[in-house]
């Protein structure tokens, strides 16, 4: 009797821990899945203007209205300012993956082989850092970029165009220090002639005037933290 008693608690024993070999599968398959999610993020880009959209399009989805949307309210006070000063047709602006790009034609902020801000473009950069230095903007991050054609300086102030690229940059990253905005959420970049819009020569390796005003500009880049 105690014999048969032993064995059936044998077979029970072992029947239950086979039962539970799911169990181990499971975890393994689960740690695959989250090592291969940790991976996927680590090497994906996030797209904050893409995010903003969909979070935004999910709200209203659920009956929920009122969703802060901080890129798109920036885009609409920068527009706004660049339409009170009327300078449409010497800045542009626009979005990336990134965030907001807003763009100034060289020719109208800077004399020609210069770094030295117009008089008349201070009050243009003091208007978009005022709306850049708001509550809402405050923890953006912040980069201008300097960019010239394909022309070569060399002078003693700039003996190439990185060092007149990196300085027109620098000369609007004062002036936005000068005007309130923390230097810790700014850098500024040269690239003198390596990122053009267009092709600063055509196929006979002309220049091309127009292309190559299009290629003089800083771009000031505007990106959520």
């Amino acid at each position: 009797m105690f014999e048969n008693m032993g064995n059936k608690w044998s077979r029970k024993s072992v029947r239950k821990e086979g039962e539970d070999d799911w169990v181990v599968t499971f975890a393994d398959m689960a740690t695959l899945l989250l090592a291969f999610f940790i991976l996927l993020a680590a090497i994906s880009k996030v797209d904050p203007v893409m995010f903003e959209q969909v979070k935004a399009g999910m709200a209203e989805g659920i009956g929920q209205r009122e969703i802060d949307r901080p890129i798109e309210a920036l885009r609409n006070d920068i527009t706004a300012a660049i339409d009170l000063m009327k300078v449409d047709d010497v800045v542009g602006l626009g979005v990336d993956q990134q965030g907001l790009v807003i763009e100034f034609a060289s020719a109208a902020f800077y004399p020609p082989g210069s770094a030295e801000l117009r008089p008349e473009a201070l009050p243009v950069f003091k208007q978009i850092a005022a709306t850049l230095g708001g509550p809402k903007y405050r923890n953006f991050r912040i980069e201008v970029q300097g960019h010239t054609d394909d022309t070569p300086i060399s002078t003693p102030a700039f003996p190439s165009n990185w060092e007149l690229s990196a300085e027109r940059a620098t000369r609007v990253i004062r002036l936005f220090v000068d005007e309130g905005l923390r230097s810790q959420r700014m850098r500024a970049v040269g690239f003198a002639d390596t990122a053009p819009k267009v092709p600063n020569r055509g196929p006979d390796g002309n220049p091309l005037p127009n292309n190559q005003e299009i290629n003089r500009r800083v771009t000031v880049r505007v990106t959520p933290r």
